[in-house]
């Protein structure tokens, strides 16, 4: 007389729902933290929109700027986001970079985005 076995046995039934467990477990944890990083990465898109303005002013202003720092702040998504911009000689006498740096504080303590370019001399 032979006997079928018919479904799981009570031990393998645990193992698989300690292994389901284990594997939900590291979901949410994962889950949570891309929730906690969100209002971080909102933040650091609106920099960058911010700085990329101020590039696109500086270079309306003057195709080829002076030398020298500038600071200044700016208004997006009802914050007061505050910028500084660095132009510089670069190693040849026809180009300058400009850098514009964005930070939610005047100490710039946080700087949440960096942008940078160089520009030719247009003459």
């Amino acid at each position: 007389m032979t006997r079928t076995n018919r479904g799981f046995t009570l031990l393998e039934v645990m193992v698989a729902l300690a292994i389901f467990a284990t594997a939900a477990l590291a979901l949410m944890n994962t889950a949570t933290i891309q929730l906690g990083n969100g209002p971080l990465l909102t933040e650091r898109a609106l920099a960058n929109y911010v700085a990329h303005n101020r590039m696109v002013d500086i270079q309306l202003d003057d195709p080829f700027p002076e030398l020298g720092s500038k600071k200044g702040d700016s208004e997006l998504a009802d914050r007061t986001w505050y910028w500084q911009q660095r132009v510089v000689k670069a190693s040849d006498e026809e180009l300058r970079m400009i850098e514009v740096q964005v930070a939610l504080d005047r100490s710039f303590d946080n700087v949440l985005a960096e942008v940078q370019t160089y520009v030719v001399n247009p003459d």
